[in-house]
């Protein structure tokens, strides 16, 4: 695959949050596939709660955010690949501070969206989008307008959660079309997370039932692409076993 000169294609390959060594594999296969530049090295995962992994992950968080930085001060288009969704506790607020008019497209079969207080889990996974977007402090801050959040692909979500995302103003919509339609000629930054697809396609963490096959999501990419003015995207969950396919369907965003 050749990679457009306005990209900026980056494997961060330390933990996050990663309660195994596979996402991180899968990031750094991956980059592998697609030339990124890659940014530390694969470690092992582990459960641990969201205060431990704030504590013991911060450089790598701050990465993630400064990768986003250094690549949208460079008038470049960001292609971050990681391995759990808690690289957005620093990404999403750096792409509203540049972009604040952009929507950012969620693509995951989780909404991300606890808090501590409504967390089951306490996994920082599971809360990363309501810390970029005030709901609560990670220390990290935060600048995401809720609002401006259009999910895509969610399928498993907590009830304190729901009630979080409908006080929030939080968007979804279930199918292509009316999502094209909203994203046309706008600037929009996605963040997908690979468990979207069904987990008999492509092995999760958190396997959720009900999701798109490979050839959905790739046309759902080329359909997005095709729609509005992509200023970004974070790519979390790959599954190292993958990568050819993987690299097929990301093919509309380079």
């Amino acid at each position: 695959m050749s990679v457009d000169d306005s990209r900026h294609v980056v494997s961060l390959l330390c933990r996050t949050s990663d309660r195994s060594g596979e996402g991180m594999a899968g990031a750094a296969a991956l980059g592998d596939r697609l030339g990124a530049r890659a940014i530390g090295s694969v470690g092992e995962g582990h459960d641990s709660a969201f205060g431990e992994d704030l504590e013991h992950s911060r450089g790598c968080l701050l990465e993630a955010g400064g990768q986003i930085d250094d690549a949208l001060e460079a008038g470049k288009v960001p292609i971050l690949l990681a391995g759990t969704c808690s690289i957005c506790v620093t990404t999403l607020p750096v792409v509203a501070r540049h972009h604040p008019d952009a929507l950012v497209l969620w693509l995951d079969a989780h909404a991300d969206f606890n808090t501590p207080d409504t967390s089951p889990s306490q996994f920082l996974g599971g809360m990363c989008l309501a810390s970029a977007c005030g709901v609560w402090d990670s220390g990290f801050g935060s600048g995401l307008d809720p609002a401006r959040v259009v999910m895509f692909g969610v399928r498993d979500v907590d009830g304190g959660e729901r009630v979080l995302l409908e006080r929030h103003g939080v968007g979804t919509i279930e199918r292509p079309g009316p999502l094209a339609d909203l994203l046309e000629a706008r600037k929009v930054f996605i963040h997908l997370d690979l468990d979207i697809l069904d987990p008999e396609v492509l092995p999760a963490g958190f396997p959720v039932p009900g999701g798109l096959d490979f050839e959905q999501l790739r046309r759902l990419l080329d359909l997005v692409c095709g729609a509005a003015e992509l200023v970004g995207i974070e790519i979390t969950g790959a599954h190292p076993d993958y990568v050819d396919e993987l690299a097929d369907v990301l093919a509309p965003v380079f």
